[in-house]
């Protein structure tokens, strides 16, 4: 990134928490065939990293501000404060039950919502995928229903003159430079950058930052069998020590985004899934293939028998 002018900008981050799916056990499936996500370690989706990575360079290079946004249950929190660990200004958890069960096309669209009500963005930042599910719809989706250009697969932001942004993408066997006039949605591949780590200082001050729904749960929690007074009172007197203290992690539901509740959740969710099929390998040890024409011919032949081929 060259710097050519002082002028600010507003990047808005959609991230997300993902189920590790590199660390799959047994427990990862359950009986229907579904993921059983509580089997498995919750992380920051990392296409995201690499997205949060670019905005804390724009805003380092031009100044501006870095807001971050995630839909999730409250757990999902978490991958907030870790934003705010590395460098993010401002961090919104979009939770509501009413949410669940959304594909990408209700997921795009509470997202879409939710920057809307945030108003004043120049820049969208989206991770190419989630390795849960690895569509790569979500960001262009933003992008249509919020009427704005797209550029996917960035891997370089190379400048920003005068309103208009020149990325490098990646294609494949390649790369191109495309110019896109702001504001505009970008995707963010891996090879784009090395996230930079979490900062002491600023895990030290937001490792008590809390949403709304973390706080009544500790207290909760806490309190054992207090009454409903106690609780509510001891609720309060938590949530306003955090704000003063700037700790107070912002939570929103899908009433605050003004969203029709016939795009989310199961109702605004087209995708049906027509078959979960698991496979099971069976075959123990390897098979050693000659590089000959014979080995090839060999091994055509096994795959065509044992049907994994045909």
């Amino acid at each position: 990134i060259t710097e050519t002018e002082n002028v600010p900008y507003d990047v808005v981050v959609c991230v997300q928490q993902a189920p590790d799916t590199a660390n799959v056990t047994a427990e990862a499936m359950k009986e229907d065939g579904t993921v059983n996500r509580a089997a498995l370690p919750a992380i920051f989706n990392p296409e995201d990293l690499n997205a949060l990575e670019v905005a804390l360079e724009i805003r380092d290079r031009w100044g501006g501000t870095v807001t971050v946004i995630s839909m999730g249950p409250p757990k999902a929190a978490e991958v907030l404060r870790d934003s705010l660990y590395r460098g993010a200004d401002r961090a919104i958890l979009i939770t509501d039950r009413r949410a669940a069960a959304s594909d990408t096309l209700a997921t795009s669209y509470i997202l879409a919502q939710t920057i809307r009500t945030i108003g004043r963005y120049d820049i969208v930042l989206c991770g190419r995928q989630a390795i849960d599910g690895d569509t790569a719809q979500v960001g262009p989706q933003i992008a249509e229903k919020l009427g704005l250009p797209q550029v996917t697969y960035l891997e370089q932001l190379v400048d920003i003159v005068d309103g208009q942004a020149r990325v490098r993408r990646n294609v494949g066997r390649g790369w191109e430079i495309v110019d896109v006039h702001l504001p505009a949605l970008f995707t963010v591949i891996s090879t784009a950058n090395q996230p930079r780590p979490p900062a002491a200082r600023r895990v030290m001050r937001f490792k008590r930052a809390r949403i709304p729904a973390e706080i009544e749960a500790e207290v909760r929690a806490s309190l054992g069998n207090a009454s409903d007074e106690e609780v509510l009172d001891a609720i309060a007197k938590r949530t306003e020590e955090l704000r003063r203290q700037g700790l107070l992690l912002e939570q929103w539901n899908l009433d605050d985004i003004h969203a029709d509740l016939n795009r989310c959740g199961l109702p605004g969710s087209p995708t049906k899934v027509f078959r979960v099929q698991a496979i099971v390998l069976t075959k123990k040890g390897y098979t050693e293939i000659p590089p000959t024409e014979e080995g090839i011919r060999r091994l055509i032949h096994e795959l065509v028998v044992d049907r994994t081929l045909g």
